[in-house]
């Protein structure tokens, strides 16, 4: 269980009321027309382009390429780190959104980029909203990120919340009555005051959503990608149980990065040799102890923040994303296109078919389908690498994914890999 989603899981949990998932055997005994979905409120909108840049309003950013980098100091500010230690006075340049309407009234937001920073360097990313009574909130900071962590650790930032809402590390949460009716982005580039460094921010993406209670998951019927399964190598998180403690300790704790490193290396690329050189040689597959390091969320302890993991891939020139998914069939949709899914869930043990474990919150890749439309997955709860391919039960998993996560994917992929065409309420 990776204890970021273990948290998440557990926030919704208290929100709503959940109520029963509908199993397989229901399904099939239920004579009645199923029940039309209930309406899945979701949009994601992505910067990363010179004319989608250009929109926003810079103070001392250069935009060119398709991305941000600091050009000219706009100011100074100090930061002590609570986690090196390090302190000192940092360069800023800053970037602001336009105001993004939305059509309806937000309750959660999240935020993902994909950067380059030096060492010594790094990003902060903050979100604001107007909320449906009218007034605009205070900005909230939904990471302070950077590549490597010698200098500056990266890590979410807790103890936010006001009338307004909440941070749930890498989730903002709209208070009752507060929902977001349009939203802006704010990135701050820093880098040692008088420094030559130029941190750079390629991509910047915000899905925001308003999901109906748990339980309103209507099964989907396979419409596309039966029969594609996709050649995503196999990675087991439990041979690394008990590694590098300081990083979370292996085990189940490392599913989101074992399942983030089985992706990375589906597009042939990841840590070269001399990055890992540092890992006991003992340790098989040392790249997945590399992706834990550098996704680990010194906040929270753990790996499993989510636009951690996205932004981890981007470091090997991957455009990587978070948002959520209104059903599997939007995921065969990705499939089809060649494209595999990071998935996020929690489910009790025996739920379903195909897993023989239960969890408070989980990580895995949804690799393809099967030819009637049976999802496969590299499950990294696995005792070995051979043993991480399983095929599961359709309308089971797609509950458990809906009702936990609300639909959470990491969407990875090359920028030359097109993605498939998104619904008219574009969610990636």
């Amino acid at each position: 269980m990776d204890r970021r989603s273990a948290l998440r899981v557990a926030l919704a949990s208290a929100a709503v009321a959940t109520g029963a998932l509908p199993g397989a055997a229901a399904l099939a005994g239920d004579k009645k027309p199923p029940a039309p979905a209930a309406q899945r409120d979701i949009v994601f909108r992505r910067w990363s382009s010179d004319t989608e840049l250009a929109t926003g309003t810079s103070a001392g950013v250069a935009i060119a390429s398709g991305a941000l980098t600091l050009a000219t100091a706009a100011g100074q500010r100090s930061y002590t780190d609570p986690f090196t230690g390090s302190s000192g006075s940092y360069d800023y340049a800053t970037w602001t959104s336009a105001t993004v309407p939305l059509g309806f009234a937000a309750a959660e937001a999240i935020p993902s980029w994909t950067a380059n920073t030096p060492e010594g360097a790094w990003v902060e990313v903050e979100l604001r909203g107007v909320t449906e009574l009218g007034n605009t909130t205070k900005w909230y900071v939904l990471g302070r990120w950077a590549q490597d962590d010698v200098t500056i650790a990266r890590t979410s930032v807790p103890t936010q919340g006001d009338t307004d809402g909440s941070v749930s590390i890498d989730t903002f949460v709209a208070a009752a009555g507060r929902g977001w009716i349009s939203y802006q982005l704010r990135v701050t580039l820093l880098r040692p005051a008088g420094s030559a460094l130029t941190p750079q921010v390629r991509s910047l993406g915000v899905m925001v959503s308003r999901l109906p209670a748990p339980g309103a998951v209507v099964a989907s019927t396979p419409q596309a990608a039966q029969g594609v399964v996709l050649p995503v190598p196999q990675f087991s998180q439990s041979i690394h149980q008990g590694e590098y403690p300081q990083w979370n300790g292996g085990g189940e704790a490392w599913c989101s990065p074992t399942s983030t490193s089985m992706v990375v290396a589906h597009w042939g690329t990841g840590p070269a040799p001399a990055d890992y050189a540092w890992v006991d040689p003992a340790f098989a597959d040392p790249w997945v102890d590399y992706a834990a390091r550098h996704t680990y969320d010194s906040n929270y302890a753990g790996t499993g923040n989510w636009p951690f993991n996205t932004a981890y891939a981007g470091r090997f020139g991957l455009d990587g994303f978070v948002t959520r998914l209104r059903s599997l069939n939007e995921a065969e949709k990705f499939i089809a296109a060649g494209i595999p899914l990071v998935l996020s869930l929690s489910f009790k043990k025996g739920k379903i078919p195909g897993l023989t474990y239960g969890t408070n919150g989980h990580l895995l890749v949804l690799a393809g389908f099967t030819p009637t439309g049976e999802p496969v997955l590299n499950d990294p709860a696995a005792p070995s690498d051979a043993a991480v391919r399983k095929t599961v039960g359709r309308a089971e998993l797609e509950a458990a994914w809906l009702d936990s996560s609300r639909g959470v994917v990491y969407v990875i992929h090359p920028t030359s890999q097109a993605l498939p065409a998104p619904e008219a309420q574009a969610n990636w």
